[in-house]
């Protein structure tokens, strides 16, 4: 037996299986007598291996009609640090990781970066406590996440995005601590959409490249140059010692 048909099925999934019935009666593949067994037999499934055998002798339009799968999940991201610290240097967390109930950001004459757009949150309400002295933190967050800010400022500032989550248990960041002579910027962007600093970062590391690769044909042209000119005194050399 396959694995996955091991698994529960869902009320939703007895609806699908139910509604392929009505529409296999009404088709006329089934009898209405059959139809009552099977739905019988649905609705009094617990698990898909109960379900498969109502649809085995169905054809589908484009396929199986009932898909009887789950889609495999993908494994949780490891574990890292609670505890970001930036003193006279930088700091991010990008790509999918796992956020703790509480993250510890320290900010001190630096930079961090959290980008929340691929992250998993490990509750449906997370707090990150920011304690930035002379910094700058940057927050990305993705469409759909309440942030709530709860960090005090002093001759600083937060700037978060007006919330466009409406539903009471959407996923939500606290942000609590202290900013001093610092900043905090949350944006909320798309996954896969673009930042302004991302942008400058892709344009500086082009144009350092462009900018290399000049430095290579220069440097490429020089080595010629001074071949070609060796080769020149060469010649003339050959031709003066067969002149004499």
């Amino acid at each position: 037996m396959n694995e996955s048909e091991n698994l529960r099925a869902s009320d939703a999934d007895r609806d699908r299986v139910a509604d392929r019935l009505r529409e296999a009666l009404a088709e006329g593949r089934i009898t209405p007598d059959e139809h009552a067994e099977r739905i019988d037999v649905v609705y009094q499934a617990k698990t898909y291996a109960d379900l498969e055998p109502v649809l085995r002798d169905l054809p589908g339009e484009d396929g199986p009609p009932v898909r009887l799968t789950k889609e495999p999940v993908a494994p949780p991201p490891a574990a890292q640090s609670a505890n970001i610290v930036a003193i006279f240097a930088g700091a991010d967390r990008r790509g999918r990781w796992l956020v703790e109930a509480q993250t510890n950001v320290s900010c001190i004459f630096g930079g961090v970066e959290l980008d929340f757009r691929q992250a998993v949150l490990s509750q449906r309400e997370v707090t990150v406590n920011i304690s930035c002295v002379f910094g700058g933190v940057e927050i990305t967050v993705p469409p759909g996440v309440r942030v709530i800010n709860s960090n005090s400022a002093v001759f600083g500032g937060v700037d978060v995005p007006e919330d466009d989550a409406l539903a009471h248990d959407t996923p939500t960041i606290r942000l609590t601590g202290f900013t001093l002579f610092g900043g905090i910027n949350v944006r909320r962007r798309e996954p896969g959409e673009k930042g302004r600093r991302e942008l400058a970062r892709e344009y500086h590391r082009e144009l350092h490249d462009h900018h290399r690769e000049l430095h290579d044909r220069r440097r490429e042209h020089h080595h010629d140059r001074r071949d070609r000119l060796r080769e020149l005194r060469e010649a003339r050399r050959s031709t003066r010692r067969e002149g004499r």
